[in-house]
């Protein structure tokens, strides 16, 4: 429960340390959206045995309308049918780890290419 702004390389050496000691090879990481992108390439260069999927939401699950829960079942769906790998699961969308960014503006995730 830590705002994405904040994070720090520590943060993510937490997350890395969590995925790789588990036993589970499908997992889904909720995380704020702003360094979504960073957090997952940071996951992306280090473990390839395991299908990773980060998802998040741009409304907050406590405001009207918000995307969180469609989201979050997508994820699920999602870590169940990709390739070992990591991921970025937002709005209906898959995007591979290495190719996101978040549009500010728009609010919402694109593809780099």
């Amino acid at each position: 429960m830590k705002d994405s702004l904040i994070m720090n390389g520590d943060d993510r050496k937490e997350i890395l340390k969590k995925c790789l000691s588990c036993i589970e090879d499908k997992i889904v990481i909720t995380h704020d959206t702003d360094t979504m992108p960073e957090t997952a390439r940071y996951l992306g260069e280090k473990i390839k045995n395991k299908t990773i999927v980060l998802v998040g939401a741009i409304t907050p699950y406590n405001e009207d309308f918000s995307d969180a829960m469609f989201n979050l079942g997508t994820a699920l769906a999602n870590v169940q049918l990709l390739n070992k790998g990591t991921y970025i699961s937002m709005n209906g969308e898959v995007f591979n780890w290495n190719n996101v960014k978040k549009n500010k503006k728009l609010d919402i995730f694109e593809t780099l290419v």
